[in-house]
């Protein structure tokens, strides 16, 4: 993974004492509400509705067991012993105080992480696929591009004060595992007809209020440009983007309103002055990132015996097979797997870990995976490189910790916001409608009958729950101060991205549970042999959900 340098490790430190001493002045009266306000946003504070919050980045979700480690301290001694995994790779701290928030980004500065742009109208952190750099369909290890993205947003002066926020994904497999189609920006690695691999570009891109599904803008970027093609865009949503209305300021608005083949000749033309500029990636600079993202040392495996013996091992214990065949997938090299650490336990909010399971993970990493980790957008851990020989070792270990619930891709591996227990923007609890889904469908036969189920939840319209790309996707709405829900179907993240649509009228808290119940009868009874909840509702339409909900006539 990538190491800081002297540049990375003064600017982050000097940017701590800056933040320092605006709290200081904050606190002394010095600086006004509406003056703190974009200075703690810049380093990843919200006021929220009990508590301050602090986001902390996870550039392209990789983390090492130091840093974890770290995090679990951070968690115990500053807050209340927990933190939360964001659907952006990202972690939050729900309960920091104000005045030991400069406190808290020292110790993140001394392991080599800040929480610099997680919040703000700037470029926030990039994200990729989980299992970047072992994923046996990528073209090329997202990593490396992920990283120079990193250092050329991080601070740029021109784009400190976007219109809106600003979110880059990218992608190096047909397979999108990224939801690089519903970012401001979206990089696709692909291979053109020259054998030259470089980037597919799509623009526009986003949930919230106006979900839409990116645009393709550019069918073959060479990697040398990638830098200066990003200016260009930038630049252009930089100066037309809506700066008088937050909700129509996001560059999908813009794209949409121009088409995408107007924006892209807009981008065209300010690349021409851009082309071949001093942000031109060299050959040497683009190999020196990959380096460091070097594969670890593997072991040589039989992998026929080492599979002889794990089928054995599920057939005599029908936990880990059930864990095997959900919670983890094959990895390039040969004899090893990529784990899952599912954070979707029935009880506890989707994406939160306690300070022990901090730790603990952070030793699982280190005992079977080289010492790294990635957090998802899923909201969940993985270990990227664990031997097959190993699984059944590691799978005791994180059972006995509380990390090892066989339901990653089913129905209760849910993706879910904070909602209002926490968010000050959320018109409805998303965690209590969460545990309620939870323990109705705890029966893992059941489950696992039902096949690959996504169900996301938000608490409002910003969509930070993706409830817009889930199969089944619940919205918390506001009807005269009481909390609804409205439920959306057919929504999906991957490559042939679609966006759900609204079954009917909202449903109280206590008929949401039902309601899900009766879709999943729905397609329990249409469904084709093999065929998912996703494909079924493509298939019949939503006609017939609709009426099971709501009646006849509805």
């Amino acid at each position: 993974m990538y190491k800081y340098d002297q540049y990375d490790h003064k600017l982050v430190n000097e940017r701590v004492e800056q933040y320092r001493d605006q709290t200081q002045r904050y606190l002394a009266g010095e600086l006004s509400e509406e003056e703190f306000l974009p200075l703690r946003l810049q380093n990843g504070l919200y006021v929220q509705r009990l508590a301050p919050m602090l986001r902390i980045a996870v550039p392209y979700g990789l983390m090492s067991s130091t840093q974890l480690r770290k995090l679990a301290h951070i968690s115990r001694v500053y807050d209340k012993g927990y933190v939360h995994f964001t659907t952006r790779q990202n972690i939050q701290l729900n309960w920091p105080v104000l005045e030991q928030v400069p406190d808290i980004l020292a110790e993140l500065a001394e392991v080599e992480m800040h929480a610099i742009q997680t919040s703000g109208n700037c470029i926030r952190n990039t994200t990729t696929d989980q299992y970047a750099g072992v994923a046996p369909d990528e073209i090329e290890d997202p990593r490396p591009w992920c990283e120079i993205i990193r250092q050329w947003s991080t601070v740029h002066p021109e784009f400190a004060f976007l219109p809106r926020k600003f979110k880059i994904a990218v992608c190096g497999s047909e397979e999108d595992r990224a939801a690089f189609l519903l970012h401001d920006i979206g990089l696709q690695l692909v291979v053109n007809d020259q054998g030259q691999t470089g980037f597919r570009v799509y623009v526009g891109g986003g949930l919230g209020r106006t979900p839409v599904i990116a645009s393709s803008i550019r069918e073959f970027l060479p990697g040398e440009h990638l830098l200066t093609y990003l200016d260009a865009i930038l630049r252009v949503y930089n100066r037309y983007g809506n700066r008088d209305n937050k909700y129509k300021a996001r560059i999908k608005i813009l794209v949409r309103a121009w088409t995408p083949e107007v924006f892209a000749e807009r981008v065209e033309a300010e690349w021409a002055h851009l082309k071949d500029g001093e942000a031109t990636l060299t050959g040497a600079e683009i190999e020196r990132m990959k380096g460091f993202f070097t594969l670890p040392t593997y072991q040589s495996v039989d992998k026929a015996a080492v599979n002889q013996q794990l089928q054995s091992l599920a057939e005599e214990h029908k936990g880990f097979g059930r864990w095997l065949d959900r919670n983890t997938r094959d990895q390039k090299q040969n004899g090893y797997a990529s784990v899952s650490l599912s954070l979707k336990p029935a009880g506890v909010a989707p994406g939160d870990v306690t300070d022990r399971q901090l730790e603990i993970i952070a030793d699982l990493a280190d005992r079977f995976s080289f010492g790294e980790l990635r957090s998802t957008h899923n909201q969940n851990v993985v270990l990227t490189d664990v031997l097959v020989s190993e699984l059944f070792e590691l799978w005791q270990l994180a059972k006995a910790a509380g990390l090892a619930t066989p339901n990653i891709g089913t129905i209760n591996d849910m993706i879910c916001c904070p909602g209002g227990d926490y968010c000050s923007l959320a018109n409805a609890k998303s965690i209590p409608v969460a545990e309620a889904i939870q323990r109705k469908f705890d029966d893992l036969d059941y489950v696992y009958d039902l096949g690959d189920l996504e169900l996301n939840i938000s608490g409002c319209m910003n969509a930070c729950g993706h409830h817009h790309i889930g199969h089944i996707g619940i919205l918390g709405v506001d009807k005269k101060g009481e909390e609804w829900y409205q439920i959306q179907l057919g929504g999906s993240a991957n490559k042939n991205a679609a966006l759900g649509k609204v079954l009917g009228p909202s449903l109280s808290r206590d008929a949401v549970t039902d309601s899900i119940e009766k879709l999943l009868d729905v397609y329990v009874e249409n469904r084709l042999e093999t065929e998912t909840f996703l494909g079924t509702y493509q298939r019949i339409g939503i006609a017939k959900f609709k009426e099971r909900v709501y009646g006849t006539g509805a």
